[in-house]
C-alpha cells in the first residue's frame, strides 16, 4: 500500500481511538508529508475539523505555490466543505482511500481539473462500514444528513 495512504489510515485510527470519526488525511509536497490530521469534530466540539481540514490546519500557513504542488490523501471521499478547501487552495490531486460508504464531491473536483484517484482500500472500507453501523447518529451528524439526536 502507498505509504501516504498508510499515514492517512494511521490518522483515521487515531481519531477512532479517541472516540471520533475515523477519517484521516495527509498533505504531501514533493514526497514529504507537510500536514496530517483526522476528523476531530467530536474531540474538540468543532463544526469544521474534518480530516482534510485538520491536515490543512496542521500544515500551517503556506504559500499558494506549495498547495499547487501538493497531493492530498484522504481515507474517505471529501465532503462539499473539504472539496471547497481543495479548490480554494488549488490542490491539483486527491487520492481517496474509498468512496463506497460515502461519495463526496468527486465530480466537482474533476470538473475543476483536480486529478481524483479512488483506491477502494479494504481497510478504509471496513473501518468506515463498521463505524457507520455502530454509530449511525454520529455519522449522520458529521455529514449533515440527519438532525442531531443527542
Amino acid at each position: 500500500m502507498d505509504p501516504y495512504m498508510q499515514a492517512a489510515i494511521a490518522e483515521a485510527r487515531q481519531g477512532l481511538a479517541e472516540g471520533g470519526i475515523p477519517i484521516g488525511s495527509v498533505l504531501v509536497h514533493h514526497g514529504t508529508i507537510i500536514g496530517k490530521g483526522y476528523n476531530r469534530r467530536v474531540q474538540l466540539g468543532s463544526p469544521i475539523l474534518h480530516g482534510e481540514m485538520d491536515a490543512l490546519e496542521n500544515a500551517g500557513r503556506l504559500p499558494a505555490s506549495v498547495y499547487r504542488e501538493s497531493i492530498l490523501y484522504t481515507t474517505l471521499s471529501p465532503c462539499p466543505m473539504c472539496s471547497g478547501a481543495i479548490l480554494l487552495y488549488g490542490i491539483p490531486e486527491v487520492v481517496i482511500g474509498e468512496n463506497r460508504t460515502f461519495t463526496g464531491e468527486e465530480d466537482l473536483l474533476r470538473s475543476r481539473g483536480v486529478t481524483v484517484t479512488v483506491l477502494q482500500e479494504r481497510e478504509c472500507i471496513e473501518m468506515m462500514s463498521r463505524f457507520i453501523a455502530e454509530r449511525p447518529a454520529l455519522w449522520n451528524e458529521d455529514i449533515g444528513t440527519e438532525e442531531d439526536k443527542r
